[in-house]
């Protein structure tokens, strides 16, 4: 059993039951492998769930740079599919669910290393989209390419905590539209 194996079998526990909830015998049960085994690749359970986010934090960061630099769509199509993809994939990918369970809860213990992966994220996601709307520009009035990313971030912010909060016919409604108004302002 190599390392990458068993941060795949503990990112599905962990994005199930959380830090808390997930435990080495389970992983190790689902590994095929005895408990002591683990101790073998990772210090600790600690050191086994740190090293799982902060891979997850970068494949997140690598979907969305495939997704966007991959598109050949106009900047309007591709966001617009961007966001509803995006959403969808949170019942779908456990990366996905892991990284935004454990960016929103993160354990109390381990809050600062989530904060520092939490943080990566968020710097690379400006970058990206930072770029995307620079290459798309210019903008009205006095929209710059910066402050076009902004927004459409804190648009993506609210609604993934709409997606982890609230309901689904919510979360549909605040995307529609929030999309009308921000394509409005911009262009």
């Amino acid at each position: 059993m190599k390392s990458e194996q068993l941060k795949e079998i503990a990112l599905e526990q962990f994005a199930l039951h959380g830090y808390k909830g997930a435990s080495l015998a389970a992983i190790s049960e689902k590994a095929g492998i005895k408990k002591q085994s683990i101790y073998s690749h990772f210090k600790s359970k600690e050191d086994l769930f740190i090293q799982t986010f902060n891979e997850s934090v970068q494949n997140e960061l690598d979907f969305i740079e495939e997704y966007l630099m991959g598109s050949e769509s106009s900047i309007r199509d591709t966001l617009n599919q961007f966001l509803s993809n995006y959403l969808n994939r949170y019942g779908k990918n456990s990366n996905m669910k892991f990284f935004l369970r454990t960016s929103f809860f993160p354990p109390v213990e381990l809050e600062e290393s989530v904060k520092e992966g939490t943080e990566r994220y968020i710097t690379g996601l400006e970058s990206l989209f930072y770029q995307l709307f620079e290459k798309y520009g210019p903008f009205q009035g006095k929209i710059t390419h910066e402050k076009a990313a902004v927004t459409y971030l804190t648009i993506l912010d609210g609604l993934l905590v709409e997606l982890l909060y609230g309901r689904s016919e919510r979360l549909e409604k605040r995307l529609e539209h929030s999309l009308e108004v921000f394509w409005r302002g911009i262009y």
